[in-house]
C-alpha cells in the first residue's frame, strides 16, 4: 500500500493544479481529437462496432476483455480479479467461433480454442473493432474467413510531426488489492521510412478482496450469507512487445515480437464451504509475426508469417484432491498470402491461402502428442455501386491431424460460404440497410479429440450459419448534435453438431461427442449521440442493449429441450456518459447482465440474479511545454453490487485505481 499512497497524493495535486499552461495551446488539440472520435466510420457491407483512442482511454477498462463489455451481443466470462481468465463469446454461439486478431494476425490456441484476453493491456492499444461475420475488406488471409465473428485489436503506430524523432510515455496505475501497474512506450524515428516502438509492462496485484458469499436452497431458506475475502487471485505479469513498420515504393511492412510471462493464482469457485484452492499456473506465451503489403498497379499482395511458442505450467496442490503438476507446450508455424486485383473501380476480386502447423506436448504418461496441418483456401469479390454494395465469399479448409504413436483419425474438409448486402434504398447517405448470410465451423481442439478419457478422435466440426439484417442511421453535423449514429439488427443463429461433454461408463468417465444442436434468435441495438451545448463543451452519449433468446434443441427426451443455454441472459445492455471540457474529462459507465441460468435446466435451483455495474472515472489534462500529463481517478462499481458473472466465482465490490501518465 506504500505505492498506492504515494499514487493517491500524486493524482490528486494533478488534478487541482492550476492551469498554468496557456488555454491557447491545448482547446485546439482536444478539439482535433473529439472531431477524430465524431466522424462518420468507413461505410461497411458488415455490421461493425469500434472503440478507438480516447475512447478506450475513458471506459475504467484495464484489459482487451473489459472494454468488449461495452459491445453489443457479445458476453464476457470473468473468472474472478485482476488476474482471473477472460474470455469473450458473440451472440451466444461460443467461445472458439470467435476469432481474435492481433495486428493482423489472428491469435490461436489449439489446445482449448481459448484465448484469454485478459492478457492483452489497453495501454498500447489503438483501437477495438467487432465484427460479425467477417471484416469489410476482401484482402485478408484465408483463416479471417472462417469465424463466426472476429475481433481486431489494433495497437499504436508512432505518428510523428516534422523535426520529432522521439516520443515516451510513462504511466503508473495503482489500487484496490495492492494493484501496481506501470508501463512504459518509447517511439523513435529511425528514418525516413522506419520507427520503431518498445512497448512494456508489469502488473502486479494480491488480488485479494471482500465479497458477500449469500446461497439459497431450492426450498427458499438462506443456506449460507456471509463475507470473506478472495483467495489465491494473486498475479504477477510481464508483457514486453516490440514492434518495427516501414514503408517501400507503393508498400510497406511491419514486424512485431510478443512475450507474456505470469504467474498466478486460480482463485476456484466456492463451493461446499471450501474458500482457498492451490491451483496455480505460469503462462509464457512468446510470438514473432511480420506483415508485408506491395501494390502493383490493380493488383495488392499481402503476406503474413508467425511463430508461436506458449508454455503453460498447471499445479494442483489441494489437499482434497489428487496432486496434479503438469506442463504443457504448444508451437504454431503460420503463413499466409492474399490477393486482390481491382478488375474496375467498382469491382475487386481476391483469392488467399494459409497454411498453419500446430504441435501440442505435454508431460503427461500416455499423451498422444499431436500434430495438426491446416490448408485454408478462400476467394472473395466486392462490388461497390453508387447506392449497392456486396461481397461474396467462399473458404475450404482441409484439417490432416497425426498423432505420435497412435492412429491418426480421419481427415476433415469443411466448405464455408458467406453473402452480404448493404444500400441505400431512401436516397439518403445516412440511412443504410443490411443483410448477411453466412456458414461457417470449429474445428474440435486437441483437448476435445484426445484428451486422456475425455477425447473423441471421431468428432465433427461443429458448424453455424448466421442469418442477419440490419438497419443504420449514421449523420454527422457541425452544430448542436455533431454526430448521430444508431443501428439496429436481428439475427439468427444455428449451431449443429456441437460438441458437448457426455457421461459415459460406469466410472462416471465424460467423452466429447456431437450432441448439440442451439438456435439463437437476438437483436442488437446501438446508439451515440455527440452534441456541444456550450463552448468547449462536449456531451457523448452511448449505448448497448442485446436481447437474446439461445435455446438447446438437441432431443426432445432431455429435461432442458428448449430452454436457454447457460450463461446467456434474456436482456443486457451498457451505457456511457462522457463530458469533455477543455482540460477535465467526467465518464460514467454502466452495465446490465439480466437473469440467466447456470446450468442446462431452466429450474429455480439454477437460477441466477442479474446484476448491474457503474464505474466513475475523472481525468485532467495538462501541458509543461512539450510534455503532456494525465491524472486520472477511477471507481469502479460504485454501488457495491454482490455479482458473479460465473456462479460461485465472486466480483470485486467497490473498488479504485489512480493513474498518472506523462507524455513526451
Amino acid at each position: 500500500m506504500r505505492y498506492t499512497r504515494y499514487i493517491i497524493l500524486l493524482t490528486f495535486l494533478v488534478l487541482i493544479f492550476p492551469a498554468f499552461a496557456e488555454d491557447t495551446d491545448s482547446v485546439p488539440r482536444e478539439l482535433r481529437e473529439l472531431v477524430v472520435t465524431a466522424s462518420r466510420p468507413p461505410v461497411e457491407v458488415i455490421p461493425v462496432q469500434r472503440l478507438g483512442g480516447e475512447e478506450l482511454q475513458r471506459l475504467n477498462s484495464n484489459s482487451v476483455a473489459d472494454a468488449l463489455r461495452y459491445f453489443a451481443g457479445v458476453q464476457v466470462k470473468d473468472y474472478g480479479g485482476v488476474g482471473g481468465i477472460k474470455t469473450v463469446n458473440i451472440r451466444s454461439m461460443g467461445t472458439n467461433h470467435t476469432g481474435v486478431v492481433y495486428d493482423g494476425v489472428e491469435l490461436g490456441n489449439a489446445q482449448n480454442g481459448q484465448i484469454d484476453l485478459g492478457q492483452f493491456s489497453l495501454d498500447n492499444v489503438e483501437a477495438l473493432s467487432l465484427y460479425n461475420g467477417q471484416k469489410s475488406e476482401i484482402l485478408q488471409p484465408a483463416r479471417d474467413f472462417g469465424s463466426a465473428g472476429t475481433i481486431y485489436i489494433r495497437t499504436r503506430t508512432p505518428k510523428f510531426a516534422p523535426g520529432e524523432t522521439f516520443h515516451v510515455r510513462g504511466t503508473v496505475r495503482a489500487g484496490s488489492f495492492d494493484l501496481l501497474n506501470p508501463s512504459a512506450l518509447v517511439e523513435l524515428r529511425l528514418g525516413e521510412r522506419v520507427n520503431a516502438s518498445l512497448s512494456a509492462e508489469w502488473i502486479s496485484s494480491s488480488g485479494k478482496y471482500k465479497f458477500r458469499y449469500r446461497r439459497v436452497n431450492p426450498a427458499g431458506e438462506i443456506a449460507y450469507d456471509t463475507t470473506a475475502v478472495r483467495q489465491n487471485g494473486d498475479i504477477n505479469a510481464v508483457r514486453a512487445e516490440l514492434n518495427l513498420n516501414g514503408t517501400i515504393n507503393a508498400g510497406e511492412w511491419h514486424f512485431k515480437v510478443y512475450h507474456y510471462d505470469s504467474e498466478r493464482g486460480i482463485p476456484g469457485a466456492i463451493v461446499n464451504n471450501v474458500w482457498r484452492r492451490g491451483e496455480r499456473v505460469w503462462d509464457n506465451n512468446s510470438f514473432a509475426q511480420g506483415s508485408f503489403t506491395k501494390y502493383i498497379g490493380r493488383f495488392t499482395t499481402l503476406a503474413n508469417v508467425k511463430y508461436a511458442y506458449y508454455r503453460t505450467h498447471y499445479v494442483n496442490n489441494d489437499d482434497k484432491q489428487v496432486k496434479i503438476d503438469n506442463l504443457y507446450r504448444q508451437r504454431e508455424f503460420y503463413l499466409s498470402t492474399a490477393n486482390e486485383y481491382v478488375i474496375m473501380p467498382q469491382w475487386r476480386v481476391s483469392a488467399s491461402y494459409d497454411f498453419q502447423w500446430n504441435a501440442l506436448d505435454a508431460d503427461m504418461y500416455g499423451f498422444a502428442r499431436p500434430d495438426r496441418f491446416s490448408h485454408m483456401v478462400a476467394a472473395a469479390t466486392s462490388l461497390n455501386l453508387r447506392r449497392f454494395k456486396a461481397q461474396a465469399s467462399a473458404m475450404g479448409t482441409f484439417i490432416h491431424d497425426k498423432l505420435r504413436g497412435q492412429e491418426s483419425p480421419k481427415d476433415k474438409a469443411v466448405f464455408t460460404p458467406a453473402l452480404y448486402l448493404s444500400g441505400n434504398p431512401l436516397r439518403n447517405r445516412d440511412f443504410s440497410v443490411r443483410a448477411f448470410v453466412k456458414r461457417s465451423f470449429r474445428m474440435p481442439t486437441f483437448n476435445d479429440l484426445y484428451y486422456a478419457d475425455m477425447g473423441n478422435s471421431k468428432l465433427n466440426p461443429e458448424r453455424v450459419t448466421q442469418y442477419n439484417i440490419g438497419l443504420l442511421y449514421d449523420h454527422t453535423h457541425n452544430g448542436f448534435i455533431s454526430a448521430a449514429r444508431v443501428g439496429v439488427d436481428g439475427y439468427i443463429n444455428k449451431v449443429k453438431d456441437k460438441i458437448v461433454a457426455y457421461p459415459k461408463g460406469q466410472q462416471f468417465r465424460w467423452t466429447m461427442l456431437n450432441l448439440g444442436k442451439v438456435d439463437i434468435k437476438g437483436v442488437d441495438v446501438s446508439a451515440l449521440i455527440t452534441v456541444n451545448p456550450a463552448r468547449d463543451l462536449y456531451v457523448t452519449l452511448r449505448g448497448q442493449y442485446t436481447y437474446q433468446r439461445a435455446i438447446d434443441v438437441t432431443s426432445p427426451a432431455d429435461n432442458y429441450y428448449r430452454h436457454q443455454i447457460p450463461y446467456i441472459p434474456w436482456h443486457s445492455g451498457s451505457g456511457v456518459i462522457n463530458l469533455t471540457w477543455r482540460k477535465w474529462n467526467l465518464n460514467c459507465s454502466y452495465i446490465y447482465v439480466g437473469e440467466r441460468y447456470n446450468q442446462q435446466e431452466n429450474i429455480r435451483y439454477n437460477y441466477t440474479q442479474p446484476w448491474y455495474t457503474t464505474d466513475l472515472s475523472a481525468s485532467r489534462d495538462f501541458s509543461l511545454g512539450k510534455v503532456n500529463l494525465r491524472a486520472l481517478i477511477e471507481v469502479n462499481n460504485v454501488f457495491a453490487q454482490d455479482y458473479d458473472v460465473i456462479i460461485n466465482y465472486p466480483m470485486p465490490k467497490r473498488n479504485y485505481r489512480f493513474t498518472v501518465s506523462v507524455e513526451i
